[in-house]
């Protein structure tokens, strides 16, 4: 643990806005505050590796499909360019925060519960997926667990059942799609006879709902192509066995929908949106949709006390998405860095104003469908396939996140 004469500054989350708060910090902010090796960056994760969560949906069938040491990264070892005195990791899960008494509990991995004090925290412990298979819900052992029983169901079966039209359920549903049935050819719009029946259940009129309705239908009809069917205005209300695709992620399943007719299938995958990670805090300072309660102009969680802030899809200041959280952390550690310079003695004046953070509500999302192409808009234009394919499809992003992991992208501060 860290010495009691430290400033701890603990951020809890091993993901995207977690690492590159603590990079920000480690090369923009600790070196200007007035004694710097009095503070001390914490990292709490209840994973010991990060990963690139948009791969999941091409992961989950082979480890073959990526590197495997680029798609898992070890959070220690990015963060050895730093003087040991400055950072330090915990592998562990934040179980209270008491923003009262400044303290956030945690269970370490290793066992046993332990307890920190902290002059500046951030909450980054992002959102679950309803399929462990499509996110670090636990740990990377556990993600890896869940792949290998997937994986050991899937030759087998004749009809997957995937419920939610969003793009982690689309592309899900275009990944196992082309790999289980191929692809028609460019004349048929149509896959026939598919070897296997996956089918996509959405509660909504349309898949894709962040979209425009055109390049929607257009995602349906590139879904065709590899056997996959999208099933409208449906809404799942029970699955037998109960804990079929999330418990088991290869039981077979039962699937009941709201106008009574049931499904059964060999897998189900319930990819219906995420639930934020914020069980340990108290509810007073989370908003109606679980999340925390964040200042959507300067980050902080005002409802918590001094120096306290969230960001990433555990807070409420934008809509989970990748490329919002790294438009959110050059502001949020602006102003993590103005609060410490105030804390230390330093005036209003000579540390200048808060950053204001601007949620970007342009239609922007890409969407791979399979290998070789899929459906997007970027600032509010459409994007053609071979363009999603080029920036997305390639790899998941799987090209940015070594830059990101390291540090390297938060090398100059913006």
């Amino acid at each position: 643990m860290a010495a009691p004469s430290k400033a701890n500054i603990v951020i809890l989350g091993g993901s995207y806005g977690g690492v590159s708060t603590a990079h920000y910090l480690l090369k923009h902010a600790i070196p200007i505050l007035p004694n710097p090796s009095t503070y001390q960056v914490i990292l709490i994760s209840a994973a010991s590796q990060v990963m690139c969560r948009p791969a999941c949906p091409r992961a989950l069938i082979s480890d073959d499909l990526f590197s495997q040491d680029k798609l898992f990264v070890s959070i220690p070892s990015v963060f050895k360019q730093y003087p040991k005195e400055t950072f330090h990791f915990i592998h562990g899960t934040a179980t209270e925060l008491s923003a009262a008494n400044r303290k956030v509990s945690f269970t370490k991995s290793s066992g046993g519960t332990e307890t920190v004090d902290f002059h500046a925290l951030i909450v980054a412990t992002g959102a679950s997926t309803p399929s462990p298979l499509l996110g670090l819900n636990e740990d990377e052992k556990y993600l890896r667990s869940c792949w290998a029983a997937f994986r050991q169901a899937l030759p087998a079966a004749k009809s997957i059942v995937i419920a939610g039209g969003g793009p982690a359920g689309i592309e899900t549903a275009g990944e196992l799609g082309e790999h289980l049935n191929g692809r028609a050819g460019w004349f048929t719009s149509k896959l026939t006879n598919p070897k296997v029946s996956i089918t996509v259940v959405t509660t909504s009129s349309k898949i894709l709902p962040a979209l425009r309705p055109a390049i929607a239908d257009k995602a349906e009809e590139l879904l065709a192509k590899v056997g996959v069917t999208v099933v409208k205005n449906a809404k799942v209300v029970a699955v037998t066995p109960s804990g079929a695709g999330r418990d088991d992620v290869a039981a077979k399943a039962s699937v009941t929908l709201e106008n009574g007719k049931i499904i059964d299938t060999d897998l189900y995958i319930p990819a219906m949106g995420t639930v934020p990670n914020t069980s340990f805090i108290d509810k007073s300072l989370l908003a109606a949709d679980g999340r925390v309660e964040t200042n959507p102009s300067t980050l902080r969680v005002d409802k918590a006390g001094p120096r306290v802030y969230a960001v990433g899809d555990a807070a409420s200041y934008a809509r989970p998405a990748v490329h919002l959280i790294l438009e959110a952390i050059p502001v949020v550690c602006a102003n993590i860095k103005r609060d410490l310079l105030l804390a230390a003695g330093r005036d209003e004046q000579t540390v200048g104003e808060d950053r204001v953070y601007k949620e970007d509500s342009r239609e922007t999302q890409m969407v791979p469908i399979g290998k070789s192409t899929g459906v997007g808009a970027a600032m509010g234009y459409r994007i053609p396939g071979f363009l999603v394919w080029m920036i997305k499809g390639r790899d998941y992003w799987l090209w940015t996140t070594g830059g990101l992991w390291s540090g390297k992208q938060w090398a100059k501060e913006s």
